[in-house]
This record gives structure tokens, sequence and C-alpha cells, in this order.
């Protein structure tokens, strides 16, 4: 994507305020999860929050696919923004785009757009995290032979699931579940490795230009 195309200047501009709106999302989406007394207002209000959020991101996916010229070839060439729109408890996979457009770069990279992606996705994990406990605590709570029977379970095996260690002590049990899981899985590994990946990128930089601002040696 061209850094001068509309497309890009339209990501430019909502990249802060559709972040915060995911952020909103899981927040209300949390609410009507873990509250389980709340009472019926707040939990239609919660209900009409995450209706308006959906209806910003579809939004939001509706511009890029105008200003992206491409017509339906739009959905195939861009599965990962579809994918978030559908289900916008993965919007912290977003910033995987934007590492990989970094890494593609022919020109050399500068250091505070590596460090803004060691940021946003290290944050995205831990939202990605929060938001597949809550999914798979919805699903798995009320399951007969569960044994994720409260949401510090689910947090628990969230971790073990995005750290990749996979402990076994606690796994769903209902389809749906194991369909979050799997998402989970691919995910949480995506998002280590734009981490780690655009860490060690950014460190090779750093000596890289330590080395070139040392006086020559006679």
């Amino acid at each position: 994507m061209d850094a001068d195309s509309p497309e890009a200047r339209w990501e430019q501009r909502t990249e802060i305020p559709l972040f915060l709106a995911a952020l909103l999302f899981i927040a209300a989406y949390a609410a009507r999860v873990l509250a389980v007394d709340m009472p019926a207002l707040w939990q239609d209000v919660c209900g009409f929050a995450l209706l308006a959020l959906w209806m910003l991101f579809a939004v939001d996916y509706g511009v890029r696919w105008r200003l992206s010229g491409q017509g339906l070839r739009f959905v195939p060439a861009h599965p990962l923004h579809t994918v978030v729109v559908i289900l916008p408890l993965l919007r912290p996979l977003r910033i995987i785009p934007l590492y990989d457009v970094m890494r593609r770069r022919h020109v050399q990279p500068r250091l505070s757009l590596h460090a803004r992606v060691i940021a946003y996705a290290s944050l995205s994990t831990l939202l990605l995290g929060f938001a597949g406990s809550l999914a798979v605590y919805q699903q798995e709570r009320d399951a007969p032979g569960a044994t994720m029977r409260t949401f510090g379970d689910a947090v628990w095996w969230a971790c073990s699931t995005l750290s990749t260690v996979g402990y076994g002590d606690i796994t769903p049990v209902t389809p749906l579940g194991r369909v979050i899981a799997s998402g989970m899985m691919a995910g949480g590994l995506a998002l280590l490795g734009a981490v780690t990946g655009s860490f060690s990128s950014w460190l090779l930089q750093v000596f890289s230009l330590e080395g070139d601002e040392r006086p020559p040696q006679d």
C-alpha cells in the first residue's frame, strides 16, 4: 500500500481512534460476560455499545474497500481485515500487517517505527489474551465436564496458550471453545513473532547505527 494513497491516509487518521474503540468493545463485552448480576438496563446499554462499535468497524471496512479501488478483490486480498470486522475481538491482530509492511521496506526503517510496533504488538497480545479468556470462559463455565470454572482459570489457560506452553491442566471441552482455542494459538504465534522479530530488527539497527557513528580507526 502506497504511503500517499487515500487508503494509507485513512489508516493513519483512524489508527488510534479505532484502537480506542476496540478497547471500549472489549470492556463492554467483559461487562456482559463477568457482571452476571448486572441490572437489565446496563445489560442493554452494553449490548447497544457493542452493536454501535461493531457498526463503526463495519464502516471502516467499507471505507477501506471503497478507497482501495479493488472491488470484490478487496476481500481475498485483505483476509485479516475481513475476519476482524466479523469478529471484533480479534482486532488486536491488526498489528500484524503493520509489522509486515515495516519488514518488507526497502529503505532503512526508523527506530521510532520499530518501537511503535513492539509496543502495539505487546499490548495487542495482552488484549487478545484477555478477549480470548472472556470468549472461552463464556462458553465453558456452564458446560458439563468443563475444567474452566472461573475467569481466573480462563486467564491461566490463555497465558499458557499464547506462550505456546500448553500445560493441559485446563482445556476447552465445548466445540466453540476449541475453535476459539485454535484461533488463540494461531494469533498468539503471529503476535509473539511480530514482537520478537521487530525487537531483533530494532537491535540490529541500533548496533548498525552505533557502528556507523564510531570514528574511523587509523
